[in-house]
């Protein structure tokens, strides 16, 4: 079987959950003896370095890029209101990507192009004009539902602005789902929408998976500490993290005058860099995800805007930490609440949850143990690739 995967954005590096989501689908169907040819677009956010990628890669994924400015643009955003097209979709629309890949399309015969995101859809035309090979879309979330969840956020012309972006969106995703051959979708959840969206194609759910023998549990050196770790240049983070600042913190440090809240991420903004708040160390990127995971102790993950899996729960669960999060922030990850996850929604429910799992060791590490299990039963890449793989077949 050979395999053409469209790319939002470069597999690597492995900067945030959607890189990780990619690039696990690609090592997971190389794994299989399936053969990959990988594009992607290569943006300002996520620019495509061949420098992170070595030889094996480079030989067996053939990988090529096509650069595009994703920025937005004033008078295009302003022009756009005026015509019914999602200017979501639009800003990722590039000729010389198009035309890349129709090249590729018409000097090589694939059996499936898989679309990693809603947003290379827009390929899908041209796509289908040059090859018979079945086309996937790989839904990582239910985009207008992020865009929704924004909106509710916001208030006067900007929440107007983003209403109209948000129907745009949603009518864009309505169409063109039954245009695709077969959606891999992320969550149950997400399933369920799609086909309260009428979706009509065959449909079946590949969660994100991890190579659990890749994370080590060493607890060395944590301390008692809170943390969170997350790309801090998507606005429904700094919102929560916000949020936990301002309504949470405080009431914690009253209490637990000892205890520290660790926060890391890339692109931290400048407001949190020059935070001060007693116990609060914000430490921006750091070189090892997985240590700085190892060297603290319960996760918190205060998101009230999302859809889709957040990666780093998952991570954090195979780390071994207590992971304390919103039901939004958990949706799609089969947990059982104060089992092997603890869901908090309100400022009080957080900040009960941080002090009793903070003082009560025991407690914390039983769910801890138990996030671990849930994820080695239950996100094993190699399933989750094998059940993608059988998908392909049943297809053809």
């Amino acid at each position: 079987m050979k395999v053409l995967q469209i790319c939002l954005k470069p597999p690597l590096p492995e900067i945030d959950g959607g890189c990780k989501a990619i690039n696990n689908i690609t090592q997971g169907l190389l794994q299989n003896n399936i053969e990959v040819k990988v594009l992607t677009l290569s943006t300002f956010k996520h620019p495509f370095k061949k420098e992170a990628y070595n030889h094996e890669y480079i030989s067996q994924t053939n990988i090529e890029s096509a650069y595009i400015n994703t920025r937005v643009k004033l008078i295009p955003a302003f022009l756009n209101l005026f015509s019914s097209n999602s200017y979501n979709i639009e800003r990722f629309y590039s000729k010389e990507f198009e035309e890349l890949i129709v090249k590729t399309i018409q000097q090589n015969k694939f059996d499936v192009i898989l679309l990693e995101s809603l947003y290379v859809s827009k390929y899908l035309n041209a796509i289908k004009k040059n090859t018979t090979a079945k086309i996937i879309y790989r839904a990582h979330n239910i985009e207008s539902e992020i865009w929704e969840r924004n909106a509710s956020q916001e208030q006067g012309i900007k929440k107007s602005y983003l209403n109209i972006l948000v129907k745009r969106l949603r009518l864009y995703e309505r169409n063109i789902i039954n245009q695709f051959d077969g959606i891999a979708a992320i969550t149950e959840k997400d399933k369920n929408n799609l086909k309260q969206m009428g979706c009509e194609v065959p449909i079946v759910v590949i969660p994100f998976g991890i190579n659990i023998d890749d994370y080590i549990i060493n607890n060395d050196s944590q301390k008692n500490s809170i943390f969170h770790i997350g790309s801090m240049d998507w606005k429904p983070n700094q919102n929560g993290i916000k949020w936990f600042l301002d309504n949470v913190w405080g009431k914690v440090a009253e209490k637990l005058p000892s205890i520290e809240f660790n926060l890391a991420g890339k692109d931290m903004p400048g407001w949190l860099i020059n935070h001060q708040q007693d116990g609060v160390n914000v430490i921006g990127e750091v070189q090892s995800a997985t240590d700085f995971i190892n060297q603290n102790s319960i996760m918190v993950i205060p998101l009230f805007v999302a859809s889709g899996m957040r990666i780093k729960i998952v991570e954090g669960m195979a780390l071994g930490k207590l992971v304390i999060a919103t039901s939004i922030a958990a949706e799609g990850i089969t947990y059982e609440d104060k089992k092997n996850i603890v869901i908090a929604n309100t400022k009080e429910e957080f900040v009960a949850a941080i002090i009793n799992y903070s003082t009560n060791i025991e407690d914390q590490k039983r769910i801890a143990k138990k996030g671990r299990e849930l994820i080695e039963s239950n996100y094993d890449n190699q399933l989750i690739v094998n059940n993608l793989a059988e998908f392909f077949k049943q297809l053809n």
